[in-house]
């Protein structure tokens, strides 16, 4: 008997249901319809399953962790000097870096539902390092006041109850809010059939891609049972193991008819195909994703790219936020997490160019925030938003208005028409300024220290000379006409 004729009868045996059978002997759920074991590890030797959990944990991994405070403004500061920050996106623990511990627990939670880590905190209640905690190795133990605790197993053997504090419990869909559902469990018979499939091919191919199966037509009859046995026996050991393909040699007018069950009659290729659509889809990754193009084209392969993020990796990164905010962040911590997708959704270089353009143009986004999201460094001068010169703000488009019935100021006297003339375009000019900044003053209700600036670029005077006048004006309640009178001076001092 060969090496592999040996497992398929081990194989078959596990079927056997009388008192030497192993049937009462496996684990309950373990053996699917299909015969095969289905676990999360053994799962893996699917390579589409191997690639749909490496999509998503290397995914997760790559997706850039950001701590910020919200402002007043409905704006974000971005936080880099808490221990949250350090923990998530340098180093969670002593033994991995953040991609590899973050790579780990998203494949723990795509396989088994779960994901755990053991919490380490300093006297000052701050997170010093997460330890990864294998999901068979722990079980939570619901206790009769409706409570629930966990069981560590270490790699000894020992089983330890630490405080429920010190564990961090991700969960993925949950039926009972206490435990995610593993996805391998729940597909366990399609995952079965996938993995009968692709044993049943290694099977087919290890015997020279012919049909294991066979019958021997014998026109006599065998002397007794014992002497068909025997023969049996000898022809299996003579095709079988190191004599496999050797020449077959029949005596008596014996005749070998073999079983015309092929590849093609049970169907095999096509069940493959559907088994890697079966197993993107428990996973809802794109088909294209794990390297089946069949039904990929120019057209919509972007478009499932862009799915992927929004309803693939979207729910998991709200996942982790949302756990990491209400387990591990302090109940006085104004703060906020988030994974950013920018770089996933980034695009080709035109459309990015088109992005940036259209963000400078319309004053949204400044030269040197474009430049930053390329990774350039930013440049002085190009912090400033652009303003289209067509298009203002209401209270900009004010400022800018010239009051048609604004009263010239009487000309001085000159021996010089000329000259009275240019006074007289001089006050006027200034007067103008004057009114649009006094406008602007009036509207903020006090002399702001940027209005020293505009006040000193519009009037075209010295900083140190309209500071001084804002030392005086600032004391004194002036309403908007006494304030343009008060610029109007300032501006015509020589």
């Amino acid at each position: 008997m060969g090496f592999f004729s040996f497992f398929d009868r081990f194989r078959a045996s596990t079927d056997d249901r009388s008192p030497w059978g192993d049937f009462w002997f496996e684990p309950v759920t373990v053996r699917t319809s299909s015969g095969m074991r289905v676990s999360a590890d053994n799962a893996l030797r699917l390579a589409a399953v191997y690639a749909c959990v490496r999509v998503l944990s290397e995914t997760m991994a790559s997706l850039p962790f950001v701590l910020y405070r919200q402002r007043a403004d409905g704006g974000k500061d971005v936080v880099t000097d808490h221990w949250l920050y350090r923990l998530l996106a340098k180093r969670p623990n002593r033994y991995q870096n953040a991609f590899e511990w973050r790579e780990m627990l998203q494949g723990h939670l795509a396989l088994r539902g779960n994901a755990y880590n053991r919490i380490l905190a300093n006297p000052r209640g701050e997170i010093t390092e997460l330890i990864p905690i294998h999901p068979d190795r722990i079980r939570m133990e619901l206790l009769p006041s409706g409570d629930y605790r966990y069981r560590v197993t270490d790699r000894l053997g020992e089983e330890t109850i630490p405080p429920r504090g010190e564990v961090w419990h991700l969960r993925a869909l949950s039926s009972d809010g206490l435990m995610g559902m593993s996805p391998i469990e729940l597909a366990r018979e399609s995952l079965g059939m996938a993995l009968a499939a692709q044993d049943y091919g290694a099977r087919f191919f290890a015997n020279d891609a012919k049909p294991t199966g066979g019958w021997i037509e014998f026109p006599g009859s065998f002397k007794d049972s014992e002497a068909k046995k025997v023969f049996r026996e000898s022809y299996q050991q003579a095709q079988s193991g190191a004599n496999r393909g050797k020449v077959l040699v029949l005596e008596n007018g014996m005749k070998f008819h073999e079983v015309g069950v092929t590849n093609k009659d049970a169907q095999f290729l096509e069940l493959r195909q559907f088994q890697i659509t079966d197993i993107a889809r428990l996973f809802r990754v794109p088909p294209h994703m794990i390297a089946d193009l069949s039904r990929a084209t120019f057209s919509n392969i972007e478009q499932q790219s862009l799915e992927f993020v929004m309803h693939t990796m979207t729910p998991w990164a709200e996942r982790w936020e949302a756990s990491i905010e209400s387990d591990l962040l302090l109940d006085g911590d104004d703060l906020e997490v988030e994974f950013d997708f920018a770089n996933l959704m980034r695009g080709d270089a035109s459309s990015r160019a088109a992005y940036y353009q259209s963000g400078i143009q319309n004053g949204w986004l400044t030269r040197n925030e474009a430049r930053i999201a390329e990774n350039m460094n930013p440049l002085d001068g190009l912090d400033e938003p652009l303003r289209p010169l067509n298009m203002v703000e209401e209270g900009a488009a004010e400022d800018q208005e010239v009051d048609a019935e604004a009263t010239e100021p009487p000309a001085q006297e000159s021996a010089d028409p000329m000259d009275d003339e240019a006074n007289a375009r001089f006050r006027a000019v200034v007067a103008s300024q004057a009114a649009r900044v006094a406008r602007r003053i009036s509207r903020a209700g006090a002399i702001e220290d940027k209005d020293i600036a505009l006040i000193a670029e519009a009037l075209a005077l010295p900083m140190a000379h309209v500071a001084a006048w804002a030392a005086e004006a600032r004391d004194l309640p002036m309403s908007e006409a006494a304030m343009t009178e008060s610029l109007i001076s300032l501006g015509m001092t020589p």
